[in-house]
C-alpha cells in the first residue's frame, strides 16, 4: 500500500521516508523529526510517523528503528511489545518506555 503523500516533483513522501529509513543502520535509532530535516520538511514529523505506519515492508523497511525525539520507544503498527523486541534483538538497550543511552544510539547522518 502506497502512501499519496507528495513532496517536490510526484515523488511520494512514504517512498523518501522509506529511502532514509533504510539508511539506519541496525543497533541504531533515528527520529521522526530527524527523518523530516532530512526530507528538509522539519514540520513534517507527524507525516512521517503515519507513513512509517504504512510501510507496506516491515521490517525489511525498519520503521521500528523510529522513535520520538526524548527517546521514548513510541509507536508501531504491530504493537509497542513486537517493536521493543526487535530493537533490544539489535542491541539496543530499551528500559520502560525509553531508549538507554539514546544519544550514542541516534542516528541522524542521512544523504
Amino acid at each position: 500500500m502506497k502512501s499519496d503523500f507528495r513532496i517536490g516533483k510526484g515523488k511520494g513522501l512514504a517512498d523518501e521516508v522509506y529511502r532514509l529509513t533504510l539508511q539506519i543502520p541496525e543497533g541504531r535509532v533515528s527520529t521522526y523529526g530527524a527523518i523530516a530535516t532530512a526530507l528538509r520538511k522539519e514540520r513534517a514529523s507527524r507525516a512521517v510517523g503515519k507513513a512509517l505506519h504504512l510501510n507496506p515492508d516491515s521490517p525489511r523497511i525498519p520503521c521500528h528503528r523510529v522513535v520520538y525525539r526524548d527517546g521514548r520507544v513510541g509507536g508501531y503498527a504491530k504493537g509497542i511489545e513486537m517493536k521493543t523486541r526487535l530493537l533490544r534483538k539489535e542491541c539496543v538497550s530499551v528500559e520502560g518506555d525509553r531508549i538507554q543511552n539514546f544519544e550514542r544510539m541516534l542516528f541522524v547522518d542521512f544523504t
